[in-house]
């Protein structure tokens, strides 16, 4: 049984004293899905703060407007953890968000996005279909020596080192073990120059209930890492994602380097996807494993075509920054055609040929990247899924694979009819815009908070476009 709340508070209180950790570090998602923190000492970790709850502005975050902007941090206890690379030992705990009433019952904020996850679960539950939604990322980042960036009325540039790249001459401060820029996957020692830094991001995560598979270079020859974890449920995999992220930050940061998450930080290197492994379990039997294509079950091929069916959609959430679309281009390693195979890479849904067991049977969503709001994202991959079981989506019947070829060198008359990706987050955005219906039933998402994640995100994209790229002076300059 799960334990109550008066069990977690006073073995937490117990930690603080036995360890001798003097603060508490509160941590709340933002509409984006960025953290927000705030920190209090240890003598104020009482029983009726933590019921009542923490007051902030609502508004500051981009959740509501100023004339209506007072919402609570509530903490949920079952979350704790420590925070990474302190010289002091600080716990962290994750909140959820309610609102301010006039009542003594508080009010969930509707557009939490971890209360949305919570919903998305209720709703997955509450069908029959299944108990539970279990996810394993992929976390792909880069990581630099130094990474400047800086953009004013007449300047714009950024600079991101890293010891991989080889030499430029004699007095290079490039690796005597150099990588290729595209060659970089499972590179061993030297060449893999942060092997050490990412042992240690491994032990910590470990340290603090996180299941890592494995961790390795991935294939920028310029510090790209992978770690990968064991499956977890929604929402706890949200709650991990973005403490993995800020571990890998915050752990890069103290020995003086720097990571980033974003999907194409480099030109010319591969990008940093955030690919999805999952499936769904009922009564502990992984409900994905069959006798269909691939070793799947129906109800699998049903949740895949709900994934490729509302994937346009699915992408203004899953891939939601301007950023997102420099990766996913054609021809480059991250998939952007909406269709699935056996272990085809090509393809933006992968079923892993290497997996043979049925408690383990899952399908792989490639497209995704680590931008995302992770409670929003994995919502609404689930609620997509879900909409393809109930209506009974079957991908092979719609001509969404398998397909066995490598799709990037397809003739362009082969490749009519196939589904891809937007090309841009604006046209992710009008493809939420007119899709979103499956992502609102019993209000699991609700209308007002996809209005206003349309308009962040239009906000956030409008922020761009007036301003001239460094690389348009290359092409335009002389014109």
């Amino acid at each position: 049984m799960p334990q109550s709340f008066e069990e977690i508070f006073s073995e937490l209180k117990e930690k603080l004293k036995v360890e001798d950790i003097e603060f508490v570090d509160f941590k709340v998602v933002d509409p984006e899905g960025r953290w927000r923190h705030l920190t209090i000492p240890r003598s104020k970790f009482t029983r009726e703060f933590l019921e009542s709850g923490l007051g902030f502005d609502g508004s500051s975050y981009g959740y509501s407007r100023v004339e209506d902007s007072d919402l609570l941090l509530v903490p949920d206890l079952s979350t704790a953890r420590l925070e990474p690379a302190e010289e002091e030992q600080v716990l962290s705990l994750v909140g959820d968000i309610f609102r301010v009433s006039g009542s003594s019952e508080k009010e969930r904020f509707t557009h939490d996005p971890r209360g949305t996850s919570k919903r998305a679960t209720k709703y997955l539950q509450e069908s029959g279909i299944a108990d539970e939604f279990r996810i394993s990322p992929e976390y792909e980042f880069y990581v630099f020596d130094s990474a400047r960036f800086y953009y004013g009325d007449n300047v714009g540039a950024f600079s991101l080192s890293s010891p991989e790249q080889p030499d430029r001459g004699p007095k290079g401060e490039g690796s005597s073990h150099p990588l290729p820029k595209s060659g970089g996957y499972h590179a061993p020692r030297p060449g893999d120059s942060i092997a050490k830094l990412r042992n240690r991001i491994t032990s910590f995560l470990e340290s603090q209930g996180v299941s890592v598979k494995y961790h390795h270079h991935e294939l920028g020859g310029a510090g790209e890492s992978e770690i990968e974890v064991d499956f977890t449920n929604l929402p706890e995999v949200a709650d991990e994602t973005l403490f993995i992220k800020h571990a890998v930050r915050t752990i890069a940061a103290s020995v003086g380097k720097s990571a980033t998450f974003m999907p194409k930080p480099l030109n010319d290197f591969p990008g940093n996807g955030m690919h999805l492994h999952h499936y769904l379990r009922k009564n502990g039997e992984n409900l994905f494993a069959g006798e269909k294509y691939g070793g799947l079950s129906q109800l699998a091929l049903y949740f895949l075509g709900g994934l490729i069916e509302h994937g346009k959609s699915l992408s203004g959430i899953t891939n939601p920054t301007t950023n997102s679309y420099r990766r996913l281009i054609s021809g480059h390693e991250a998939p952007v055609d909406l269709v699935f195979g056996g272990a085809n890479r090509s393809a933006a849904i992968r079923i892993p040929g290497y997996v043979e067991s049925k408690e383990k049977k899952r399908v792989e969503l490639r497209t995704v990247d680590a931008t995302c709001n992770p409670y929003l994202a994995y919502s609404a991959v689930l609620m997509a899924g879900i909409d393809g079981i109930e209506k009974q989506i079957d991908p092979i019947d719609r001509d969404y694979g398998p397909m066995e070829q490598n799709i990037y060198e397809l003739q362009e008359d082969r490749k009519e009819g196939i589904k891809s990706v937007p090309n841009s987050l604006a046209s992710a955005l009008e493809a939420l815009e007119k899709d979103h219906a499956y992502l609102l039933k019993e209000e699991v998402f609700r209308e007002t908070q996809i209005k206003n994640w349309l308009r962040l995100k239009r906000k956030e994209k409008n922020s761009l476009e007036d301003k001239p790229h460094p690389f348009e002076h290359v092409l335009y300059y002389d014109l």
